[in-house]
């Protein structure tokens, strides 16, 4: 190659376009390689892969545009004098996803630990600025020890917040998507706290806003990192997690199949699939997974299983407040969140997770224009002096506020029971619902005919026990119940209109797409105002 020298202590150049192309090469060449061979080895073999990895099978045909890839630290802190971070350890880029553009930050471990560095950050504030200003996702691959502490020690740590606030002001803008596919403490933390849909590597991602070191040092409690903020814990105990998965393979993939589900922004509609299954296609089998008797359990996934397409169903937060079921589906090919009671656990009833579970999803859906399918099946809300002190009201609140809210269509099935203020956050009647159906097994009502025979019937039950005892008291409860059953009838119900039809179960899936048909250009009337106050 032949070189020049540019001047006193300047290094040699090349000075012919093929040479400076060649050069340009060799840095690119040297970015490439991250943190380098032994680190990218101890990556693979503590289970996990490579940013660049990540991306090229998380892109179609592995094809993504970078941008940043020459960036560099550019700190004067001792321990970094001298020392190149390839990308400053994250690589930011874009490219087509199912067809569709979405933008990806992906941290890489093997560079200093993914921290976050001045470089690397102002990168994905470009990705970010590109997302909202394109109408495209963003994705975050996190792997990451947080913000690099030679960077942000004393004073300049306090402009390391605009990642936060941008996050938030995107919300509901463009769909956001943090992977915990590796650590994730203190500020890397509230990336996946602040997104949409959070899936967490098992073995390998982790979340706290302090590390066990830091846990240690300010509390004295020596934990291990899976037992501080591991993907059991997020997705069990916390609920800050949508999904728990095997590897990084299985997590690229739900992010896929998740994005899949929305709309590339909020001004836009989900992208409808071919749909393989006939509407006319009735479910019979339905008959046999919901039993009549109203005491009985049985799993509320079987049912959607059945009414959607293909039996596909992508449940969020599937390991947390198991007694509401939430995720996303499709009929005749439109996608659609379904929000569903689980009677096989706690009855079916909403308790505080539950309802926080279903506030959250119910927002998501109607931020980005997905239709909301409500099956319904619960005695209403849990009472008693431990879920008051938890504040039950509040956020039972939030849940009711939530589907006061919605403008994107309302479809909502009363399977079986659906009293109290539980019918009124599972969409009942005053809440607007495009369509609401019964199946005959239905039960609307304040509550059900126990709970009311204990109030209404308290003096009368206890004077029959005082002239003939315990039998005779049961006998009145029984001829009570009966008489108050006859007022929850489903065909009462619909008698006053408050449900638009009683349906055979086995055309819940035809009467579902029908009126999703019909309810797709649907336009809502608010007051104006700023925002209303959300019951946090």
């Amino acid at each position: 190659m032949s070189e020049t020298k540019g001047g006193e202590g300047a290094p040699l150049a090349p000075h012919t376009m093929e040479e400076m192309v060649a050069h340009l090469k060799e840095r690119k060449a040297t970015a490439l390689q991250l943190g380098g061979q032994k680190e990218i080895e101890r990556q693979h073999a503590s289970g996990k892969l490579t940013s660049r990895e990540r991306l090229e099978l998380f892109f179609d045909g592995g094809i993504f545009t970078e941008f940043g890839m020459l960036g560099d630290h550019h700190s004067s802190h001792p321990d970094l004098k001298g020392r190149k971070l390839p990308a400053d350890g994250v690589t930011t880029c874009y490219g087509r996803v199912n067809g569709r553009m979405v933008g990806v930050a992906a941290y890489d471990f093997t560079v200093l630990a993914g921290s976050m560095g001045s470089t690397g950050e102002y990168k994905v504030a470009m990705l970010r600025e590109m997302a909202a200003k394109w109408q495209m996702p963003i994705v975050w691959l996190l792997d990451s020890s947080g913000a690099r502490i030679q960077e942000t020690t004393g004073s300049q740590f306090a402009g390391s917040g605009y990642l936060f606030k941008e996050q938030v002001l995107m919300s509901g803008v463009v769909p956001q998507v943090a992977a915990v596919m590796g650590p994730c403490a203190a500020g890397t933390a509230y990336i996946p706290g602040l997104a949409d849909f959070v899936p967490m590597v098992k073995g390998t991602g982790s979340m706290a806003l302090g590390g066990t070191h830091l846990v240690k040092a300010a509390t004295g409690e020596e934990i291990g990192v899976e037992e501080l903020g591991g993907s059991s814990i997020h997705n069990e105990i916390s609920g800050v997690a949508d999904m728990e998965v095997a590897n990084d393979y299985a997590c690229l993939q739900a992010i896929k199949d998740y994005l899949s589900y929305f709309p590339s922004s909020s001004q836009q509609h989900p992208p409808p699939l071919p749909n393989n299954n006939a509407t006319s296609q009735r479910e019979e089998s339905l008959y046999k997974i919901v039993p009549t008797n109203p005491r009985r359990a049985y799993n509320m996934h079987k049912v959607i299983h059945k009414i959607v397409d293909g039996g596909i169903f992508f449940e969020m937060k599937a390991g947390w407040a198991k007694n509401l079921v939430t995720g996303f589906a499709r009929i005749e090919g439109k996608a659609v969140g379904i929000v569903a009671n689980n009677p096989l656990v706690l009855g079916g009833i909403l308790d505080v997770n539950s309802a926080d579970k279903g506030a959250r999803f119910i927002t998501l859906c109607d931020a980005f224009n997905i239709p909301l399918i409500f099956l319904v099946d619960t005695p209403g809300f849990l009472i008693g002096s431990k879920v008051e002190k938890e504040g039950i009201i509040r956020h039972g609140a939030k849940m009711i506020f939530a589907v006061s809210s919605a403008t994107v269509p309302k479809l909502t099935v009363v399977v079986r029971k659906a009293y109290g203020a539980g019918y009124f956050a599972m969409c009942g009647k005053a809440y607007d619902p495009d369509l609401i159906v019964a199946w005959p097994t239905a039960e609307i009502s304040v509550m059900g005919p126990e709970g009311a025979v204990n109030i209404i019937g308290r003096k009368a039950l206890s004077e029959a026990r005082g002239q003939g005892g315990e039998v005779a008291e049961a006998a009145l409860r029984a001829q009570m119940e009966a008489q108050f059953r006859k007022l929850i009838d489903p065909y009462l119900a619909a008698s006053y209109t408050y449900v638009d039809d009683i349906i055979d179960p086995a055309d819940t899936r035809a009467l579902l797409a029908q009126g999703l048909e019909a309810s797709k250009n649907k336009q809502t009337l608010r007051y104006p105002r700023k925002h209303g106050i959300f019951p946090v």
